[in-house]
Order: structure tokens, then C-alpha cells, then sequence
């Protein structure tokens, strides 16, 4: 057999499967639905602590602790975000005489990236449950021995609660052409991207229905009426959550000269490690060769960055903080790193200073994102989040964690969609609702054209 020939047949094995699991999956009512999530999110929730370090010993990247509370909102908080009856059960608005019957997509397929593997497993796994989907994942290579184990375990526990055979499937040794092939199937009913911008890329540009996300560059101003303390504690948390892996931890704060020394304080009490002279110099050869982020260093902690050049970075250092003079190209700490290194730039001229310069950060990458901002004034929230072309934007908390929906109200989410700004289909924090779609049955208007007994003949 050629390896087209068996290529051909492990996607037809795969597809077999899947479409007949949509197609049972599709009839099951919110107390069997409920029944399936419920067991998975319990049995993710168990592994966090075993996955999360299976995650970082085979890729290198990032903390077992951070990786724990991914998991924990992937799992737990990502189920008790929703209510699974309004992805299952039809709804009825009588004065409109309009139904919506909701309808699961079918087969999705899920490319993963190898940064934050088991949290992408457990939100697409789950996501896919509450819309009852049945759902393929694909995992980057670096992170497949982990995702592999995980994605079957689950598998298990959804079946065992009663979940069609084959609702969670997994390619056992993913490639880039198969990825491909799978991404232009037309029994792929909906690609949910998660990777880098050739990955999104190529699934907006599949031919098949896509949800993705983009680049993050998340700008954090802090005005002069902010609460200073717990701004410096909070941009160090955004900044070295996961060491900096997450695209919605904060890249760069923009700082008010005049409370600009009292806040760099405030970021040195909550750990941050403001690196100056020669030192500085050494981390950006090392960490920016040729202006670009060295991959040896993605996901790696400020201690052992500091070791790969000679400098003794501080053991309680969580962000390496470097002062920036400019926004630009050319300055590559003001652009998305996903190491712990946060840039600190002292701007002067208020609300419009800021804007004028977290615009510059998301023309050179980040549009569509998110931001972040600290302040007490209400005038200046309603200015920067209209001026900004991003998604989501968190008030007087820390980034990663508020428009994650980890300290805000936001939809927990292991995905962002980032709108028109940055090319995506959804400006929503990705969840069951995008893995959906409904039936909308309208009847005439005409006062006289009743409905007769449809919420009885629905709920038969």
C-alpha cells in the first residue's frame, strides 16, 4: 500500500467514525448530555495535576502549577460557564412566533498547539460534549505522547457515561499533510484552530468553516488614578503566568510619568526584576537574536534565562522587566514574546498618550486581541476601549487571567477569537455556542396565524 493509499484509509477510518458518532450524538437529550460532560470534567479535573506535568516534562514549556489552573478552567470552569440546555433544548419566543432549534455542527476537527496542549485538550474535548459534537483533535508533535494519553482517557470516561463510540478521537502520530488533507475534507464540518498564524491560516483558508485566533500583544496602561499596588502585583501575574506562554499575557505597560516610579515599585513588591546596563544587553542578544524571539527561550523561567547568559536572575523573580524608550518594529520587547519578559515604557499625555501607543503595539501584531488597563476614572475606560481594535479589554486586573475569564465575568475559554480587527470569524471568547448553529422556524406574522400547541409537540 502507498502512503497516500494509507493515508486515504486512516481518513476514512476517522471520518467513518466520527460521522456516525455526530449522527447518534445529535439525538441525546440534556440529562444524557449533562450525564457524558459531567464525568469528563470530573475525570479532567482528577488529572489536572498528573497532565499538567506530563505537559511541561515533554515539552519544556512553561510551570506545572499555572498548567494545573489551565486545566482546572478548561475542565470545571469552562462546564459551570454554561448551561447545556441552551445548546440542546429548542427555544420559543411566543410574542415573536420564532423557534431556534439548535443543532450540533457534526464532525470538528481540532488542530492543537504544543505550548498549552493539555488545556486545549480538555476545552475542545468539552466544548464539543455540551454542543454534542463529535470532535478529532490533531496534536503538535512535541506534545503528542501527553495529548494522546489524555484524549483517550476521556474518550473512556465519555463513553463509559454513555457518549456514541468514537465521539473523541485522536491522531495517534499527527503530520502536517495529514492535518492538511483532514482540514480540506468536506466531512470536516468545522476546523477550531489553535496554533500559529500559518495553522489559522490555513484553516480559514480550507474551504471548510473555521473558528481561530491570532496574535496576541497586550498592551496594560496604568493611569495616574489607578490603584498602583495592585497594578504592579497584577501585570507581573498577567505578564509571567504559564512563563508568559498564553497570548493574552500583558507584553508591555504603558506607565503615567508622574506614578511611574511609585508603580515600578509596586511591580519589583510582586516580583517583577527590572534588568539594567550590560545585563540587559546580554538578555537581548540572547532573547531577541537578529530582533526576532529565540525559541529556545519560549515558555522558559526568568531563572533559567538568566543562567543561559551568566546572570544570576533573583530565585522570587517572576517577570524580567526591561525599561523601553519607543513602539516599534524595531523594538522587539513591545511585540508578543511568550517568555516572562514584560516591557515598561514611561508615557506622557494621559489617556490619548496611551491609546496612540497600545495602537502602535497592535499595528505592529495583536489586532483584534485583547488590552488592559488600570484606572478609576470611567471617562478613561470608555475612551481607550472604544479606541482600541480589540476584542476584549480587562479593567484593574491582571490580563491572562481577565480576559480568559479566569477574574471576570468573561466566558472561561481556552480560545479568542479576534473579530474582523485580526481576521477571525468570532470576536467572542470561543465556547459551545460557536460549535452550534440553529434551525430558525418563523411563522407569519399576521396576528391571526397561530401557533397552536408547538411547546407540547416540541417537548414530544
Amino acid at each position: 500500500m502507498t502512503v497516500e493509499n494509507h493515508l486515504l484509509q486512516e481518513i476514512d477510518e476517522l471520518y467513518s467514525t466520527a460521522e456516525n458518532a455526530a449522527k447518534l450524538f445529535s439525538q441525546f437529550d440534556v440529562t444524557q448530555t449533562q450525564k457524558i460532560v459531567d464525568a469528563v470534567v470530573e475525570a479532567a479535573a482528577e488529572k489536572a495535576e498528573f497532565y499538567a506535568d506530563w505537559a511541561v516534562r515533554e515539552t519544556g514549556y512553561g510551570n506545572v502549577q499555572d498548567k494545573i489552573a489551565k486545566n482546572l478552567a478548561t475542565s470545571v470552569g469552562l462546564r459551570d460557564t454554561y448551561d447545556i440546555s441552551e445548546f440542546v433544548e429548542s427555544k420559543i419566543d411566543f410574542e415573536k412566533k420564532v423557534i431556534a432549534i439548535p443543532k450540533p455542527a457534526g464532525v470538528v476537527l481540532a488542530p492543537m498547539p504544543c505550548t498549552n496542549p493539555i488545556m486545549t485538550v480538555n476545552f475542545k474535548v468539552i466544548a464539543n460534549l455540551v454542543a454534542r459534537n463529535s470532535v478529532i483533535l490533531c496534536p503538535h508533535p512535541a506534545a503528542k505522547e501527553c495529548c494522546n494519553h489524555a484524549a483517550h482517557f476521556l474518550a473512556e470516561v465519555a463513553e463509559k457515561a454513555g457518549a456514541p463510540k468514537g465521539c473523541v478521537q485522536i491522531l495517534e502520530e499527527p503530520n502536517i499533510t495529514l492535518v492538511n488533507m483532514l482540514m480540506q475534507d468536506s466531512r470536516t464540518a468545522l476546523i477550531m484552530a489553535t496554533g500559529g498564524p500559518a495553522l489559522v491560516h490555513a484553516a480559514y483558508s480550507s474551504g471548510n468553516p473555521a473558528v481561530g485566533v491570532g496574535a496576541g500583544n497586550v498592551a496594560a496602561y496604568v493611569d495616574s488614578t489607578a490603584d498602583i499596588k495592585k497594578a504592579g502585583t497584577d501585570v507581573i501575574v498577567g505578564n509571567s503566568f504559564d512563563y508568559g506562554l498564553p497570548c493574552t499575557c500583558e507584553s508591555v505597560v504603558l506607565a503615567e510619568r508622574e506614578i511611574a516610579a511609585e508603580l515600578k515599585d509596586a511591580m519589583i513588591a510582586g516580583n517583577g526584576w527590572f534588568v539594567e546596563g550590560e545585563e540587559n544587553q546580554l538578555l537581548r542578544d540572547f532573547l531577541f537574536p537578529g530582533g526576532v524571539n529565540n525559541p529556545a527561550a519560549l515558555g522558559k523561567s526568568p531563572q533559567w534565562i538568566g543562567e543561559q547568559v551568566g546572570i544570576e536572575v533573583p530565585a522570587e523573580a517572576k517577570s524580567i522587566v526591561m525599561e523601553i524608550d519607543h513602539i516599534g518594529q524595531d523594538e522587539p520587547v513591545s511585540k508578543e514574546k511568550m517568555f516572562p519578559v514584560l516591557g515598561f515604557y514611561v508615557i506622557e499625555g494621559g489617556v490619548d498618550a496611551a491609546i496612540e501607543n497600545a495602537q502602535a503595539m497592535l499595528d505592529i501584531m495583536g489586532k483584534g486581541h485583547s488590552a488592559v488597563l488600570h484606572t478609576a476614572d470611567p471617562e478613561v475606560v470608555v475612551k481607550y476601549t472604544a479606541a482600541l481594535p480589540v476584542c476584549r479589554i480587562s479593567i484593574n486586573t491582571a490580563g491572562m487571567t481577565g480576559n480568559a475569564g479566569l477574574s471576570t465575568n468573561l466566558p472561561e475559554t481556552g480560545a479568542v477569537g479576534t473579530g474582523f480587527f485580526g481576521g477571525s470569524s468570532t470576536s467572542e471568547n470561543i465556547g459551545p455556542k460557536n460549535l452550534v448553529q440553529y434551525t430558525y422556524v418563523a411563522y407569519d406574522s399576521d396576528p391571526s396565524i397561530e401557533m397552536g400547541d408547538i411547546e407540547t409537540a416540541i417537548a414530544g
